[in-house]
């Protein structure tokens, strides 16, 4: 993986290093307005299609047309609508039938303006189109951009759970404009940084600590903070997607709080009731909170994990994300459909601390039953 800082124009680049099908992650300010420059370094041929939704195309599709004016490369606009309940089916089989209407070539490329959603539905039609063309990534978000964009997973939900239905498959390039970041209503900025937090808590120590006391920053939209906690989580996905891009090792790590988040939202319904980082925010409590109910972890290191959630605004419990109700029983159900499941038995991303976390496929389920019961318990009060 090579790193590249542009300290005059305040620009990262992070290189993720997959033989013949290696890109760059260009993390700065401004970079839809500019994207011409960048966008025709890497296409086949100056044409592509934006694939954005409803909500981010009002704000950025204009001046990325723009762009892509100046440069020469010709374009047209597809607007899905907004929120995880266009990752379907129903939504897939529209955006291909509209992409093969526009008569898009095996040399054309797709352009995945928007956040997670967006970038999984647009990144997994172009895995399937004409059997593979090019996509790259222009997330606008902060979970997109520190996690989803980054790594090549591309899918869609089933009614069994979430990400159940796609394909690993590489984005020619991907810029990461923080300028854009700042049009985020907060309570979107907030869940993204579940997925920030997430990193830290993996293998970098560090950068947890750097966290506690800059998190204010990041959420106060501060741009020197963004490009930084972006550049730490986009160097630590690359390095693991070089050394496992199927996941067949430790890419799992990246999964930690998912198996538990996945099955939150799965419960929700993907309605937009509960947002992906928020779920993965409970789900990291559950990782650490299991982890020291097995004996892994020292309980002041769950409970410091815990208190910097709260103190960000992030929920640590099923209850704060309207879910009472829920049981053992129902969660487990939903947690079997996880993908990391291996031989029928689930696979948990646990840790020994902050920093330290590691994968396991011997849990006994009697354990993971009184977790859940104990994590449930205020939520089922609650709704009474």
């Amino acid at each position: 993986m090579v790193d590249r800082q542009d300290d005059a124009g305040g620009e990262t680049t992070v290189r993720v290093e997959l033989a013949n099908r290696s890109y760059d992650i260009i993390i700065g300010e401004g970079l839809l307005s500019g994207a011409g420059p960048y966008l025709a370094s890497v296409l086949a041929r100056p044409r592509v299609v934006v694939v954005s939704d409803e909500t981010v195309a009002a704000l950025h599709l204009a001046p990325l047309q723009a762009a892509l004016n100046e440069a020469g490369i010709q374009n047209d606009a597809i607007i899905v609508p907004a929120g995880e309940g266009s990752k379907n089916f129903a939504q897939l089989q529209l955006l291909l039938d509209q992409l093969l209407e526009l008569r898009v070539e095996r040399r054309d490329s797709i352009l995945a303006l928007g956040g997670g959603v967006v970038g999984d539905l647009a990144g997994f039609a172009a895995a399937i189109l004409r059997r593979g063309i090019d996509f790259i990534q222009l997330p606008t978000t902060l979970l997109a951009q520190v996690d989803s964009s980054v790594g090549g997973k591309t899918a869609i939900n089933a009614a069994q759970g979430k990400n159940l239905i796609g394909a690993f498959y590489q984005p020619r390039l991907v810029l990461a404009d923080v300028t854009a970041l700042s049009s985020l209503p907060e309570r979107e900025l907030r869940a993204g940084y579940g997925e920030v937090v997430k990193y830290g808590l993996i293998d970098d120590f560090a950068f947890f600590q750097w966290l506690e006391e800059n998190a204010g920053q990041i959420l106060a939209g501060a741009p020197g903070a963004l490009r930084h906690a972006v550049a730490v989580c986009c160097r630590a996905k690359a390095a693991i997607v070089g050394r496992d891009e199927r996941e067949s090792g430790d890419r799992a790590l990246l999964n930690l709080g998912h198996t538990f988040a996945h099955a939150l939202e799965a419960e929700a319904g993907y309605d937009g009731r509960v947002l992906h980082g928020e779920a993965v925010s409970v789900g990291l409590g559950m990782a650490f909170t299991l982890s020291t109910h097995l004996g892994l972890c020292p309980s002041q290191e769950t409970e410091r994990v815990l208190r910097h959630l709260s103190a960000v605004g992030l929920p640590t419990g099923v209850a704060q994300i309207g879910l009472s109700g829920l049981t053992v029983d129902v969660m487990l159900n939903h947690m079997r459909q996880d993908k990391k499941v291996t031989d029928g038995r689930l696979t948990f991303v646990l840790a020994r601390g902050i920093g330290q976390a590691f994968i396991t496929n011997d849990v006994a389920e009697g354990a993971v039953r009184e977790m859940l019961q104990a994590a449930l318990e205020p939520a089922s009060a609650a709704k009474g």
